[in-house]
């Protein structure tokens, strides 16, 4: 006999700090639960705050706050014939947890708190919470007396165990839980646990989501039962996007999907699942038998409460579907863009300021707000009034909704082509283009009569005027002439940003946008100050190679042909200088291919390789160069990452999309005054190399030796 549960999980678009709003949105996801019949409910993690609080959960504001909002949960309704798995932040005998909160029918029955901290890459989890390392036990939490009050408990059970309902037995773990080798769920599964919840804050991360797929799949066919992953959908105040993926497995299949990137701010995924199935899967695994019935117990907090207690006429199982992926263009497409709409909807600002410069870097990053108003555009139309909304709010036009993409770009984007006396009609003509499809405000500037006060100025005081290496300057005259072109045109830009709205007799002021990727950034190879000086950077995590394939992508799928010819034109800066002549490109000028520096980054971060580990590496993998050749290129890479460092400590905040990122903030923990002739380690290259060509020659030799042995 079927016993059927309906069971919900989430998406929410949180926002540190946000009570009002995070509260809002966690009251609307369990009554969307309760509407579709569900019985069990998660969300995300640390929800009623928001996941990014950093130093704000050091604050006792914050953990006050916290409870402020739990006690606005329980004196109403809305747990009432539902059991909910809610994240918050819980200080337990002066030791501060993050924590999940089971509440059902307006009583808690127990908090949860986290074992095991995310403690890399972007996350500092450790910084703020304790991991529970007690293991399985359960101990006294006495609850603060204005819960007390609401809800007529005094204590409840703190620790890591399971909930014992009357029809079935459910569990948590964690976000970072599911990625460690001992996961929790191991555990839960073999002591009888059949639903498991994980109320997640996991940040988007190009070619990321098959992982976390993955280890759902692996723990439920290993395992059987159910799993509910919830997760944060946008950006909560930081670097990071939350790219939700809501999603319930069961025995190994995926029974329902949520969006990856979205502009709305709650979304509810629901399955129907048969707890015989659960049971008969397990029993049939015999091995798994074995295992569970040796395993120790998971201690149990009871609850007189059944999720299969609704009864739904026609209700039948969810079947399995194909899981949803997305390829990595469509990730740059909607994640930045995503990231996009819910910075400049939450900053209070009127639009975003843009210099096109007709290059495949602040081209991409045109093409991306131009997606963010394609997808929010799709939102007014399906009738989402939050977006309409914030459309009219970010626009200052009550009631107006917008029909098309372009009409709301012409609302937002203000573009503007700053030209010099070295820019081509080429460059400009595909920046005009480009604004005519996306269907924003297009200008030109000059910023020659800019940079022609700065040097007069100057030379009024030193009785010298700069030339250009071109015109007989010295590498100083020639640097400083280059970079006060591009600084000059951070400075209109931010003067542009803030007058553009009154120009067209609106208010308000613009965010500037910076378009430098994230090899640039690596190798150091921008002016600092200038234009890579922003409010925010959509495509700074974005590695070249990638954003080229989004140029030809986003050309033959949103509608901006224009950008085949972005794509197609050599990058390069036109800001002259000695030796530059007008075709030469970004890529001699830095003396290594965008290609090049992916590798240097990769090899670098991710592989964690030092000058001497990233000769040997790249000897396997460029078999077509010598290890001179290659020692060479590294050297070379290294020495200029390490004069260029400094400029990671002023980065532009951008989206993080590649796990190679050089961003000083919190990603990439480095120095920024760096000994930049590496003497012991590049001698150590030097060695390394010898020793690399002096067994190249030997294989050789035994190479021709066989070949004249055997002719």
């Amino acid at each position: 006999m079927s016993k059927l549960v309906r069971i919900a999980t989430c998406n929410l678009n949180q926002w540190a700090m946000d009570f009002d709003g995070n509260l809002a949105r966690i009251k609307e996801s369990i009554n969307l639960a309760k509407a579709a019949d569900a019985t069990f409910r998660v969300g995300p993690e640390l929800e009623i705050s928001g996941y990014g609080c950093e130093d704000h959960f050091l604050e006792q504001d914050t953990l006050n706050h916290t409870w402020e909002s739990i006690a606005e949960i329980l004196r109403c309704d809305v747990t009432d014939g539902i059991l909910c798995d809610i994240g918050a932040a819980v200080m337990h005998r002066n030791v501060c947890y993050n924590c999940r909160v089971y509440i059902c029918n307006r009583r808690i029955v127990m908090i949860r708190p986290k074992m095991c901290m995310a403690d890399d890459g972007n996350y500092r989890e450790p910084r703020w919470f304790t991991a529970w390392d007690k293991g399985f036990t359960l101990e006294d939490f006495y609850l603060p007396r204005r819960i007390r009050e609401i809800c007529k408990q005094v204590k409840v059970p703190f620790g890591v165990g399971a909930i014992a309902l009357n029809d079935t037995v459910v569990a948590t773990e964690t976000c970072e839980e599911l990625f460690t080798p001992d996961a929790p769920h191991i555990a839960l599964g073999l002591g009888g646990v059949e639903i498991i919840a994980n109320g997640s804050g996991s940040h988007h991360q190009l070619r990321k989501l098959n992982t976390r797929i993955e280890l759902i799949k692996s723990a439920t066919t290993k395992s059987g039962g159910a799993y509910l992953y919830a997760n944060q959908q946008g950006c909560d105040g930081g670097r990071l996007y939350y790219d939700g993926c809501a999603m319930i497995m069961c025995n190994g299949n995926m029974l329902a999907q949520g969006t990856q990137f979205s502009v709305h701010d709650v979304e509810l995924v629901v399955a129907t699942v048969d707890l015989e199935d659960i049971r008969s899967y397990r029993a049939a695994f015999k091995s798994r038998s074995v295992q569970a019935a040796a395993a120790p117990p998971v201690p149990r907090v009871d609850c007189d409460f059944e999720l299969s207690g609704i009864a739904v006429n026609g209700l039948q199982p969810s079947k399995p579907i194909s899981i949803r992926y997305h390829d990595p263009m469509e990730e740059i497409a909607y994640g930045p863009s995503a990231w996009l709409w819910d910075y400049l909807r939450r900053s209070g600002q009127r639009g975003y300021f843009l210099p096109l410069s007709g290059g495949a870097d602040s081209s991409s990053t045109a093409a991306l707000v131009g997606i963010m108003c394609q997808e929010v555009v799709k939102a007014c139309q399906e009738g989402s009034q939050t977006t309409i909304a914030d459309v009219q709010k970010v626009t200052r036009r009550p009631d107006w909704i917008p029909s098309t993409a372009q009409e709301l770009a012409k609302e937002v984007l203000w573009c503007v082509y700053m030209a010099s006396t070295h820019s081509g009609s080429e460059t400009e003509g595909r920046a005009r283009q480009l604004a005519l499809e996306i269907g924003c405000n297009f200008n030109k500037i000059y910023i020659d009569g800019i940079t022609t006060a700065i040097v007069d100025s100057f030379s009024s005081v030193v009785g010298k005027v700069p030339q250009m290496g071109n015109d007989g300057g010295s590498t100083a005259e020639d640097l400083a002439m280059q970079n006060i072109q591009a600084r000059s045109r951070m400075v209109m830009a931010y003067f542009m940003s803030q007058l553009m709205p009154w120009a067209a007799g609106g208010s308000g002021s613009l965010l500037v946008l910076g378009s430098a990727n994230v090899d640039e950034a690596l190798r150091g190879y921008y002016t600092k100050y200038d234009c890579s000086a922003a409010d925010v950077n959509p495509i700074g995590g974005i590695c070249k190679v990638d954003l080229k394939a989004f140029l030809w992508w986003a050309a033959a799928n949103k509608g901006y042909p224009v950008l085949e010819r972005v794509v197609q034109a050599p990058p390069t800066a036109e800001l002259g200088g000695a030796g530059r002549g007008a075709e030469q490109t970004d890529e001699e000028d830095m003396g290594m291919s965008y290609d090049d520096l992916s590798m240097f980054g990769k090899l670098r971060k991710i592989s964690r390789c030092g000058p001497v580990g990233m000769v040997h590496k790249l000897a396997h993998e460029w078999t077509h160069l010598s290890p001179t050749v290659i020692g060479e290129k590294v050297k070379k890479f290294f020495f200029y990452y390490s004069i260029n460092r400094h400029k990671m400590t002023t980065l532009t905040p951008a989206y993080h999309a590649e796990n190679y990122s050089p961003e000083d903030n919190r990603f990439d923990l480095r120095q920024f005054l760096y000994p930049a002739r590496w003497s012991w380690q590049f001698r150590k290259v030097d060695e390394a190399v010898k020793r690399l060509e002096e067994a190249e020659e030997l294989r050789s030799a035994k190479r021709q030796k066989t070949e004249h042995a055997h002719p």
